[in-house]
């Protein structure tokens, strides 16, 4: 595992409120019948759900977890618990980053079945909650780098995913591995309205290079802060790719998929020439409607306290995955 801190530079005109922000706020207005498109929401979510600071229902109670704590880096500031339950990505709950917090309530994490099937001789189900209870979860602290240009560094708590595809036993063929989320729009309200979430065509689906996902690195999370990860963070299980921009991190995950051609991804169908299959951070490639040469990380003071730092290769992984894009043009397979 490795973290590495940024030193922090001078405001520039990048401290300004991130494009990916502004447009989210007008899909909100949109949402509010201000825009041409008209809303689809199941019939339990209302408009005062769905925007107000009012919670309908509590959200699904987090619950303590077995797991082997890491050791916490000299000199890495942890983003508070707080700060990761309240500003999030996760457009089947809301595109406003605080919009997933105040719908987690619809999303019902237990019970849960992932299946792990495709290009693998011994295909499964697994009860996601079985192996929460029954199994001493690894902690990891990883940096989250969103393309939004804001990072967090967090400590969670699952299982490499390595180990869950190799109890598939994946066939020659396996080239690929293909990942998607719940799709219940009772759940993810998000689902049942182009506007609320986004305009994606779901289930949300993702995709890794079958050395990517063997990389150690890769990780199924399944909690955060010592208890089981809280609905708007994914419940109750989500990837974490490190070095990739959080967008790969597919959430609520019910299969994943071994295949032999590069699967679909949600972002790359949705606007290919902003959003790569790869999406390794790099902060020489620039988003095309801003830049992603540097970033504000997410500490005690929320996003627009924080400091603006340099966008490191890799979110600061290089040393350990580097050699899987030797001879590749990150430029062009972004």
């Amino acid at each position: 595992m490795l973290i590495k801190r940024s030193t922090p530079h001078h405001p520039t005109e990048r401290d300004v409120t991130p494009e990916a922000v502004y447009q989210d706020r007008r899909l909100i207005l949109k949402g509010l019948g201000l825009g041409t498109a008209s809303l689809a929401f199941p019939a339990q979510a209302s408009l005062l759900d769905l925007f107000s600071d009012e919670k309908a229902a509590p959200a699904p109670a987090t619950k303590e977890i077995h797991y082997k704590a890491a050791a916490r880096p000299e000199g890495v500031t942890l983003t508070p618990l707080e700060k990761a339950t309240t500003h999030n990505n996760f457009y089947e709950l809301g595109t406003d980053k605080g919009e997933p917090a105040r719908n987690a309530h619809y999303l019902k994490p237990e019970p849960w079945a992932l299946k792990v099937e495709g290009e693998v001789a011994k295909p499964f189900t697994l009860d996601v909650w079985d192996l929460i209870n029954k199994t001493e979860l690894e902690e990891r602290i990883y940096r989250l780098r969103c393309v939004e240009a804001w990072s967090m560094v967090l400590p969670w708590s699952g299982i490499a995913l390595a180990d869950l595809i190799r109890r598939a036993e994946p066939t020659s063929r396996a080239k690929f591995v293909a990942f998607e989320t719940l799709y219940d729009p009772e759940q993810l309200p998000g689902q049942a309205s182009s506007n609320l979430g986004g305009g994606i065509d779901y289930p949300y689906v993702e995709g890794l290079r079958m050395d990517e996902a063997m990389h150690p690195l890769s990780f199924l999370a399944m909690g955060l802060y010592g208890k089981t990860l809280p609905a708007q963070n994914g419940a109750p299980i989500r990837l974490v790719v490190p070095w990739k921009y959080g967008f790969k991190s597919i959430k609520s995950i019910v299969s994943i998929r071994l295949v032999e051609e590069m699967p679909p991804t949600t972002w790359n169908l949705l606007a290919p020439n902003e959003y790569g299959f790869y999406a390794n951070v790099n902060p020489q490639v620039d988003h095309p409607r801003w830049s992603q040469a540097s970033e504000r990380f997410i500490g005690e003071g929320g996003i627009f306290g924080a400091k603006r730092q340099p966008t490191l290769l890799f979110n600061g992984y290089g040393d350990e995955v580097a050699s899987l894009y030797q001879g590749m043009d990150l430029r062009k397979w972004y």
